[in-house]
């Protein structure tokens, strides 16, 4: 029994032995397939790859999670840092919800002085005011590093610095609204930047409250009178792009305070349409305006939580509706009864414009009378819109 036992492996073992370099070459045909795909999974069992090993991050990409000290080597200077966070949150702002406490901590550890905060504060100020896309986040950044900045020198804190900078921009309002184009173009990105911190820039009271900035809606009160003294064009736009952005905060704490001011600015709206020599795209903006601030700034209060908006019940249902033209030229929106009979009727016309061939070329004559007035004429809805508007101001001034 036991040389049965120490012979067995004796008899086996030729059998599982590798073979002899002259039996190779016919093995390679009946076990080729089962050899390569040896080769192949051999590498991953000596694979070396480890849970433990630093995060991947591809080229290129931004990691903004560093520790101080790894900040302070990649970056010599904190302008440069600063420079290139502000530049990537303008590229992505939607990182600024899981980027933004870790750069406020490193700013902690490197921002320890009064040279360094003023620093700080205008790099961003520039950065809001010469980016036309980064006003609103500009906005929010200064709000989050207002109340996690821990530097708080007798100079002022963040937000004391960051009102300053804004105050010696705003003393020279008057000068800017009636300066040359490029002046009065810098002058508008502050406005709409002043208009997100009011908007943005929390301040918290002793009891926890949180309120805006008063002395942020009262310069804002300043500025419109600055753009509406100064007719222009592009000080009237501004002047709209801000009330649009601010106007039914404005007035509602205006009202809070038992104060008009609303009512004067709407009135002097009115008067600049009616005697200021504007275009007439903008004062088309200026009415607009004034109609949004009657409809409260476009916000419905329904009298249900369950009411849905409709025709009926809101006023406001067709306000941003377009406008289109029947082939007689009668006006008609969403709102007209017949509204998918017109429009079908519009789809349905092929020659829109019989007069030109496919290159562009103009085959009316120069004498056309449609094409030589087209600039100069209001459409009918307009213009019974406009008169309208300036009999009600009229009547309103003998008042």
């Amino acid at each position: 029994m036991s040389d049965s036992f120490d012979r067995a492996p004796e008899q086996t073992r030729p059998q599982r032995a590798p073979p002899s370099s002259q039996d190779k070459i016919p093995q390679q045909n009946s076990e080729s397939a089962m050899a390569k795909p040896q080769v192949v999974v051999a590498p991953v069992l000596m694979s070396k790859l480890s849970a433990n090993a630093p995060e991947f991050y591809p080229s290129g990409y931004s990691n903004y999670t560093e520790s101080y000290e790894d900040v302070c080597e990649d970056y010599p200077t904190l302008p440069e840092y600063v420079q290139d966070f502000l530049n990537h949150l303008t590229e992505q702002p939607g990182s600024f919800e899981t980027e933004i406490e870790q750069f406020a901590e490193t700013l902690n550890g490197w921002v320890t002085t009064d040279d360094a905060l003023q620093e700080l504060v205008e790099l961003i100020y520039q950065q809001a005011t010469s980016i036309p896309n980064f006003s609103y986040m500009g906005a929010r950044l200064c709000n989050y590093l207002s109340h996690h900045l821990t530097i708080s020198p007798q100079s002022g804190n963040f937000r004391q610095l960051l009102l300053q900078r804004c105050r010696t921009e705003y003393e020279a309002k008057d000068e800017a609204a009636k300066g040359d184009e490029v002046t009065r173009k810098r002058f508008h990105a502050f406005v709409l930047f002043l208009g997100e911190l009011y908007l943005n820039l929390e301040i918290k009271g002793t009891n926890g409250q949180v309120t805006r900035a008063d002395i942020l809606q009262v310069g804002l009160r300043e500025l419109l009178n600055a753009l509406f003294s100064n007719p222009m064009d592009d000080n009237l736009i501004c002047a709209v792009k801000l009330l649009k952005l601010t106007g039914s905060v404005l007035e509602d704490t205006w009202k809070e305070k038992g104060k008009t001011d609303m009512e004067e600015v709407i009135q002097r709206i009115e008067n600049v349409v009616l005697d200021a020599n504007c275009s007439r795209d903008v004062k088309q903006m200026l009415l607009k305006l004034v109609e949004l601030r009657s409809s409260n700034w476009g916000r419905v209060h329904a009298t249900s939580t369950y009411r849905e908006a409709t025709p009926e019940n809101d006023p406001n249902y067709f306000m941003n509706e377009p406008t289109f033209y029947t082939s007689d030229g009668v006006p008609f929106t969403a709102a007209d009864p017949d509204y998918q009979e017109k429009y079908q009727e519009l789809l349905e016309r092929e020659d829109f414009f019989p007069d030109y061939e496919e290159n562009g070329t103009d085959l009316s004559g120069a004498g056309d009378p449609y094409l030589d007035d087209i600039d100069d004429e209001m459409d009918p809805e307009i213009e019974e819109a406009y008169e309208k508007f300036c009999l009600e101001s009229e009547r309103k001034r003998k008042q």
